[in-house]
């Protein structure tokens, strides 16, 4: 017989997050910027729960999208610009700033590729393949796009007290960087876990038979 997996109940993921959440909430380095690094977690986290059941997602889904809120529940609490450990890589390797931004930009287009590539298997007559890949492509170029027309309307909306929030640290390349590394992101998620969650939406396909 093969073995199936059942519908993933996204409340598995509830805890890690919630206690992430209290933490990152406590005492942030700035309350303004807090908000507005954790909000995309805020929106998703009811939208997953009410959509759990109609419409439940990979467990590799759900643990990316968990990840994610992990990394911008850290960078809301101390800042992008002022995370502890890359500061410490920044002295320790002689670097020009601080790379956790970095890394959140990757996870931009990391994480939302495989979440994409899921709707639209699902949810489309795509199939794996070219045409696949590169739609994937673009709809996290797109929201890599939107979040920094996003970033740069808060700007010009509450000014100063938006530069923890900007983290550009001076680099007048920061939105371009910012941009490409969500595409590199997006792009090797696809060519590393591509196969994995085919396997994965087969077991969760058969499952809801």
């Amino acid at each position: 017989m093969t073995q199936t997996n059942p519908k993933i109940d996204p409340r598995v993921w509830l805890l890690p997050t919630l206690l992430v959440m209290a933490w990152s909430g406590y005492q942030p380095k700035d309350a303004f910027t807090w908000f507005l690094e954790v909000a995309p977690v805020l929106i998703a986290l009811p939208l997953l729960l009410l959509s759990g059941r109609s419409f439940p997602l990979t467990s590799l889904a759900y643990g990316l999208l968990t990840l994610h809120g992990v990394i911008l529940m850290i960078g809301g609490h101390y800042t992008y610009a002022e995370m502890p450990l890359f500061n410490w890589l920044r002295d320790s390797f002689d670097l020009a700033r601080n790379h956790y931004d970095r890394l959140g930009h990757v996870a931009q287009g990391f994480i939302p590729a495989i979440v994409t590539r899921e709707i639209l298997l699902r949810r489309s007559p795509l199939k794996p393949g070219k045409w696949l890949f590169f739609l994937t492509t673009c709809v996290c170029l797109a929201l890599s796009a939107f979040y920094e027309m996003l970033e740069w309307w808060v700007a010009v909306a509450s000014g100063d007290a938006a530069v923890a929030f900007l983290a550009t640290q001076g680099d007048v390349w920061d939105t371009q960087w910012d941009m490409f590394l969500a595409l590199c992101g997006a792009l090797c998620s696809q060519l590393l876990l591509g196969r994995w969650h085919d396997r994965q939406l087969a077991n969760l396909n058969q499952g809801t038979k």
